[in-house]
């Protein structure tokens, strides 16, 4: 009697360790299906950015472009007092 109770306990126990298995695997596989489309999302928001970056980077260089070419005189003075104050921090 004692050891039909013993393996009907086992089994129970069996199978709920089963069930909770399966449980298990089915929530591992879910997340790695979200951590999939996480990655994916990250991917396309870094590459939308990249892109965004690109093309401010090219309109600030040709802005920069015209500054020079409509005024030289005073971009180089610009460019000269820069240099000559970052040449005083530099050299102290």
């Amino acid at each position: 009697m004692v050891e039909k109770k013993f393996a009907t306990v086992t089994n129970e126990a069996e199978l709920e360790a089963s069930a909770a298995k399966v449980d298990l695997d089915n929530q591992i596989a879910e997340l790695r299906a979200e951590i999939a489309r996480l990655t994916e999302s990250v991917s396309a928001i870094g590459t939308g950015a990249k892109a965004v970056v690109k093309s401010e980077a090219e309109v600030l260089v040709e802005r920069l472009r015209d500054r020079v070419r409509e005024e030289p005189v005073s971009t180089l003075l610009a460019i000269a007092g820069v240099s000559f104050v970052f040449g005083l921090l530099v050299r102290r």
